[in-house]
């Protein structure tokens, strides 16, 4: 029992509520349930793209709803591009892919503050290109080889 992991108890804990706030303000939706749907949907799609120590570590920096909702959905077994990421959640939402973009951003904006740097750089290395800029962060792009 004492040696899984536990999350961090130092870092002041955010609440569903809150999270919701945070999202309606960063997407400036109307009410708190259209935020609570892009939360579910934007964490499941993401719930399924996420994997291994990042997803633990994850779902340890989410309210427990948020967390719920990322770690009930069974992985995917191919990985999306961040493009293809968007065109599935807007095929599955019957969103345009304009409004499941405005989604992501909102929620992954969110999931930024509360995931940390170090989390944040460790699921990006994990997933495919494109990702990167629907967290709100810098795009680099790896050097490619050049042909002889």
């Amino acid at each position: 029992m004492y040696d899984q992991p536990r999350p961090d108890r130092s870092a002041p804990v955010t609440t569903f509520d809150q999270m919701l706030e945070r999202v309606r303000y960063e997407g400036a939706y109307p009410t708190r349930e259209r935020a609570e749907e892009a939360v579910r949907t934007v964490l499941g799609a993401l719930g399924r793209q996420v994997t291994g120590e990042e997803r633990v570590g994850l779902a340890q920096c989410l309210p427990v709803e948020a967390a719920l909702t990322l770690t009930s959905q069974i992985p995917a077994d191919e990985k999306l591009t961040g493009w293809g990421f968007v065109k599935d959640l807007a095929d599955r939402t019957g969103a345009s892919p304009a409004v499941a973009r405005w989604d992501v951003g909102a929620v992954l904006a969110a999931v930024t503050r509360l995931a940390g740097p170090d989390l944040l750089a460790r699921i990006l290395r994990q997933l495919p290109d494109g990702y990167a800029l629907l967290f709100g962060q810098a795009q680099l792009l790896r050097p490619q080889p050049v042909p002889a």
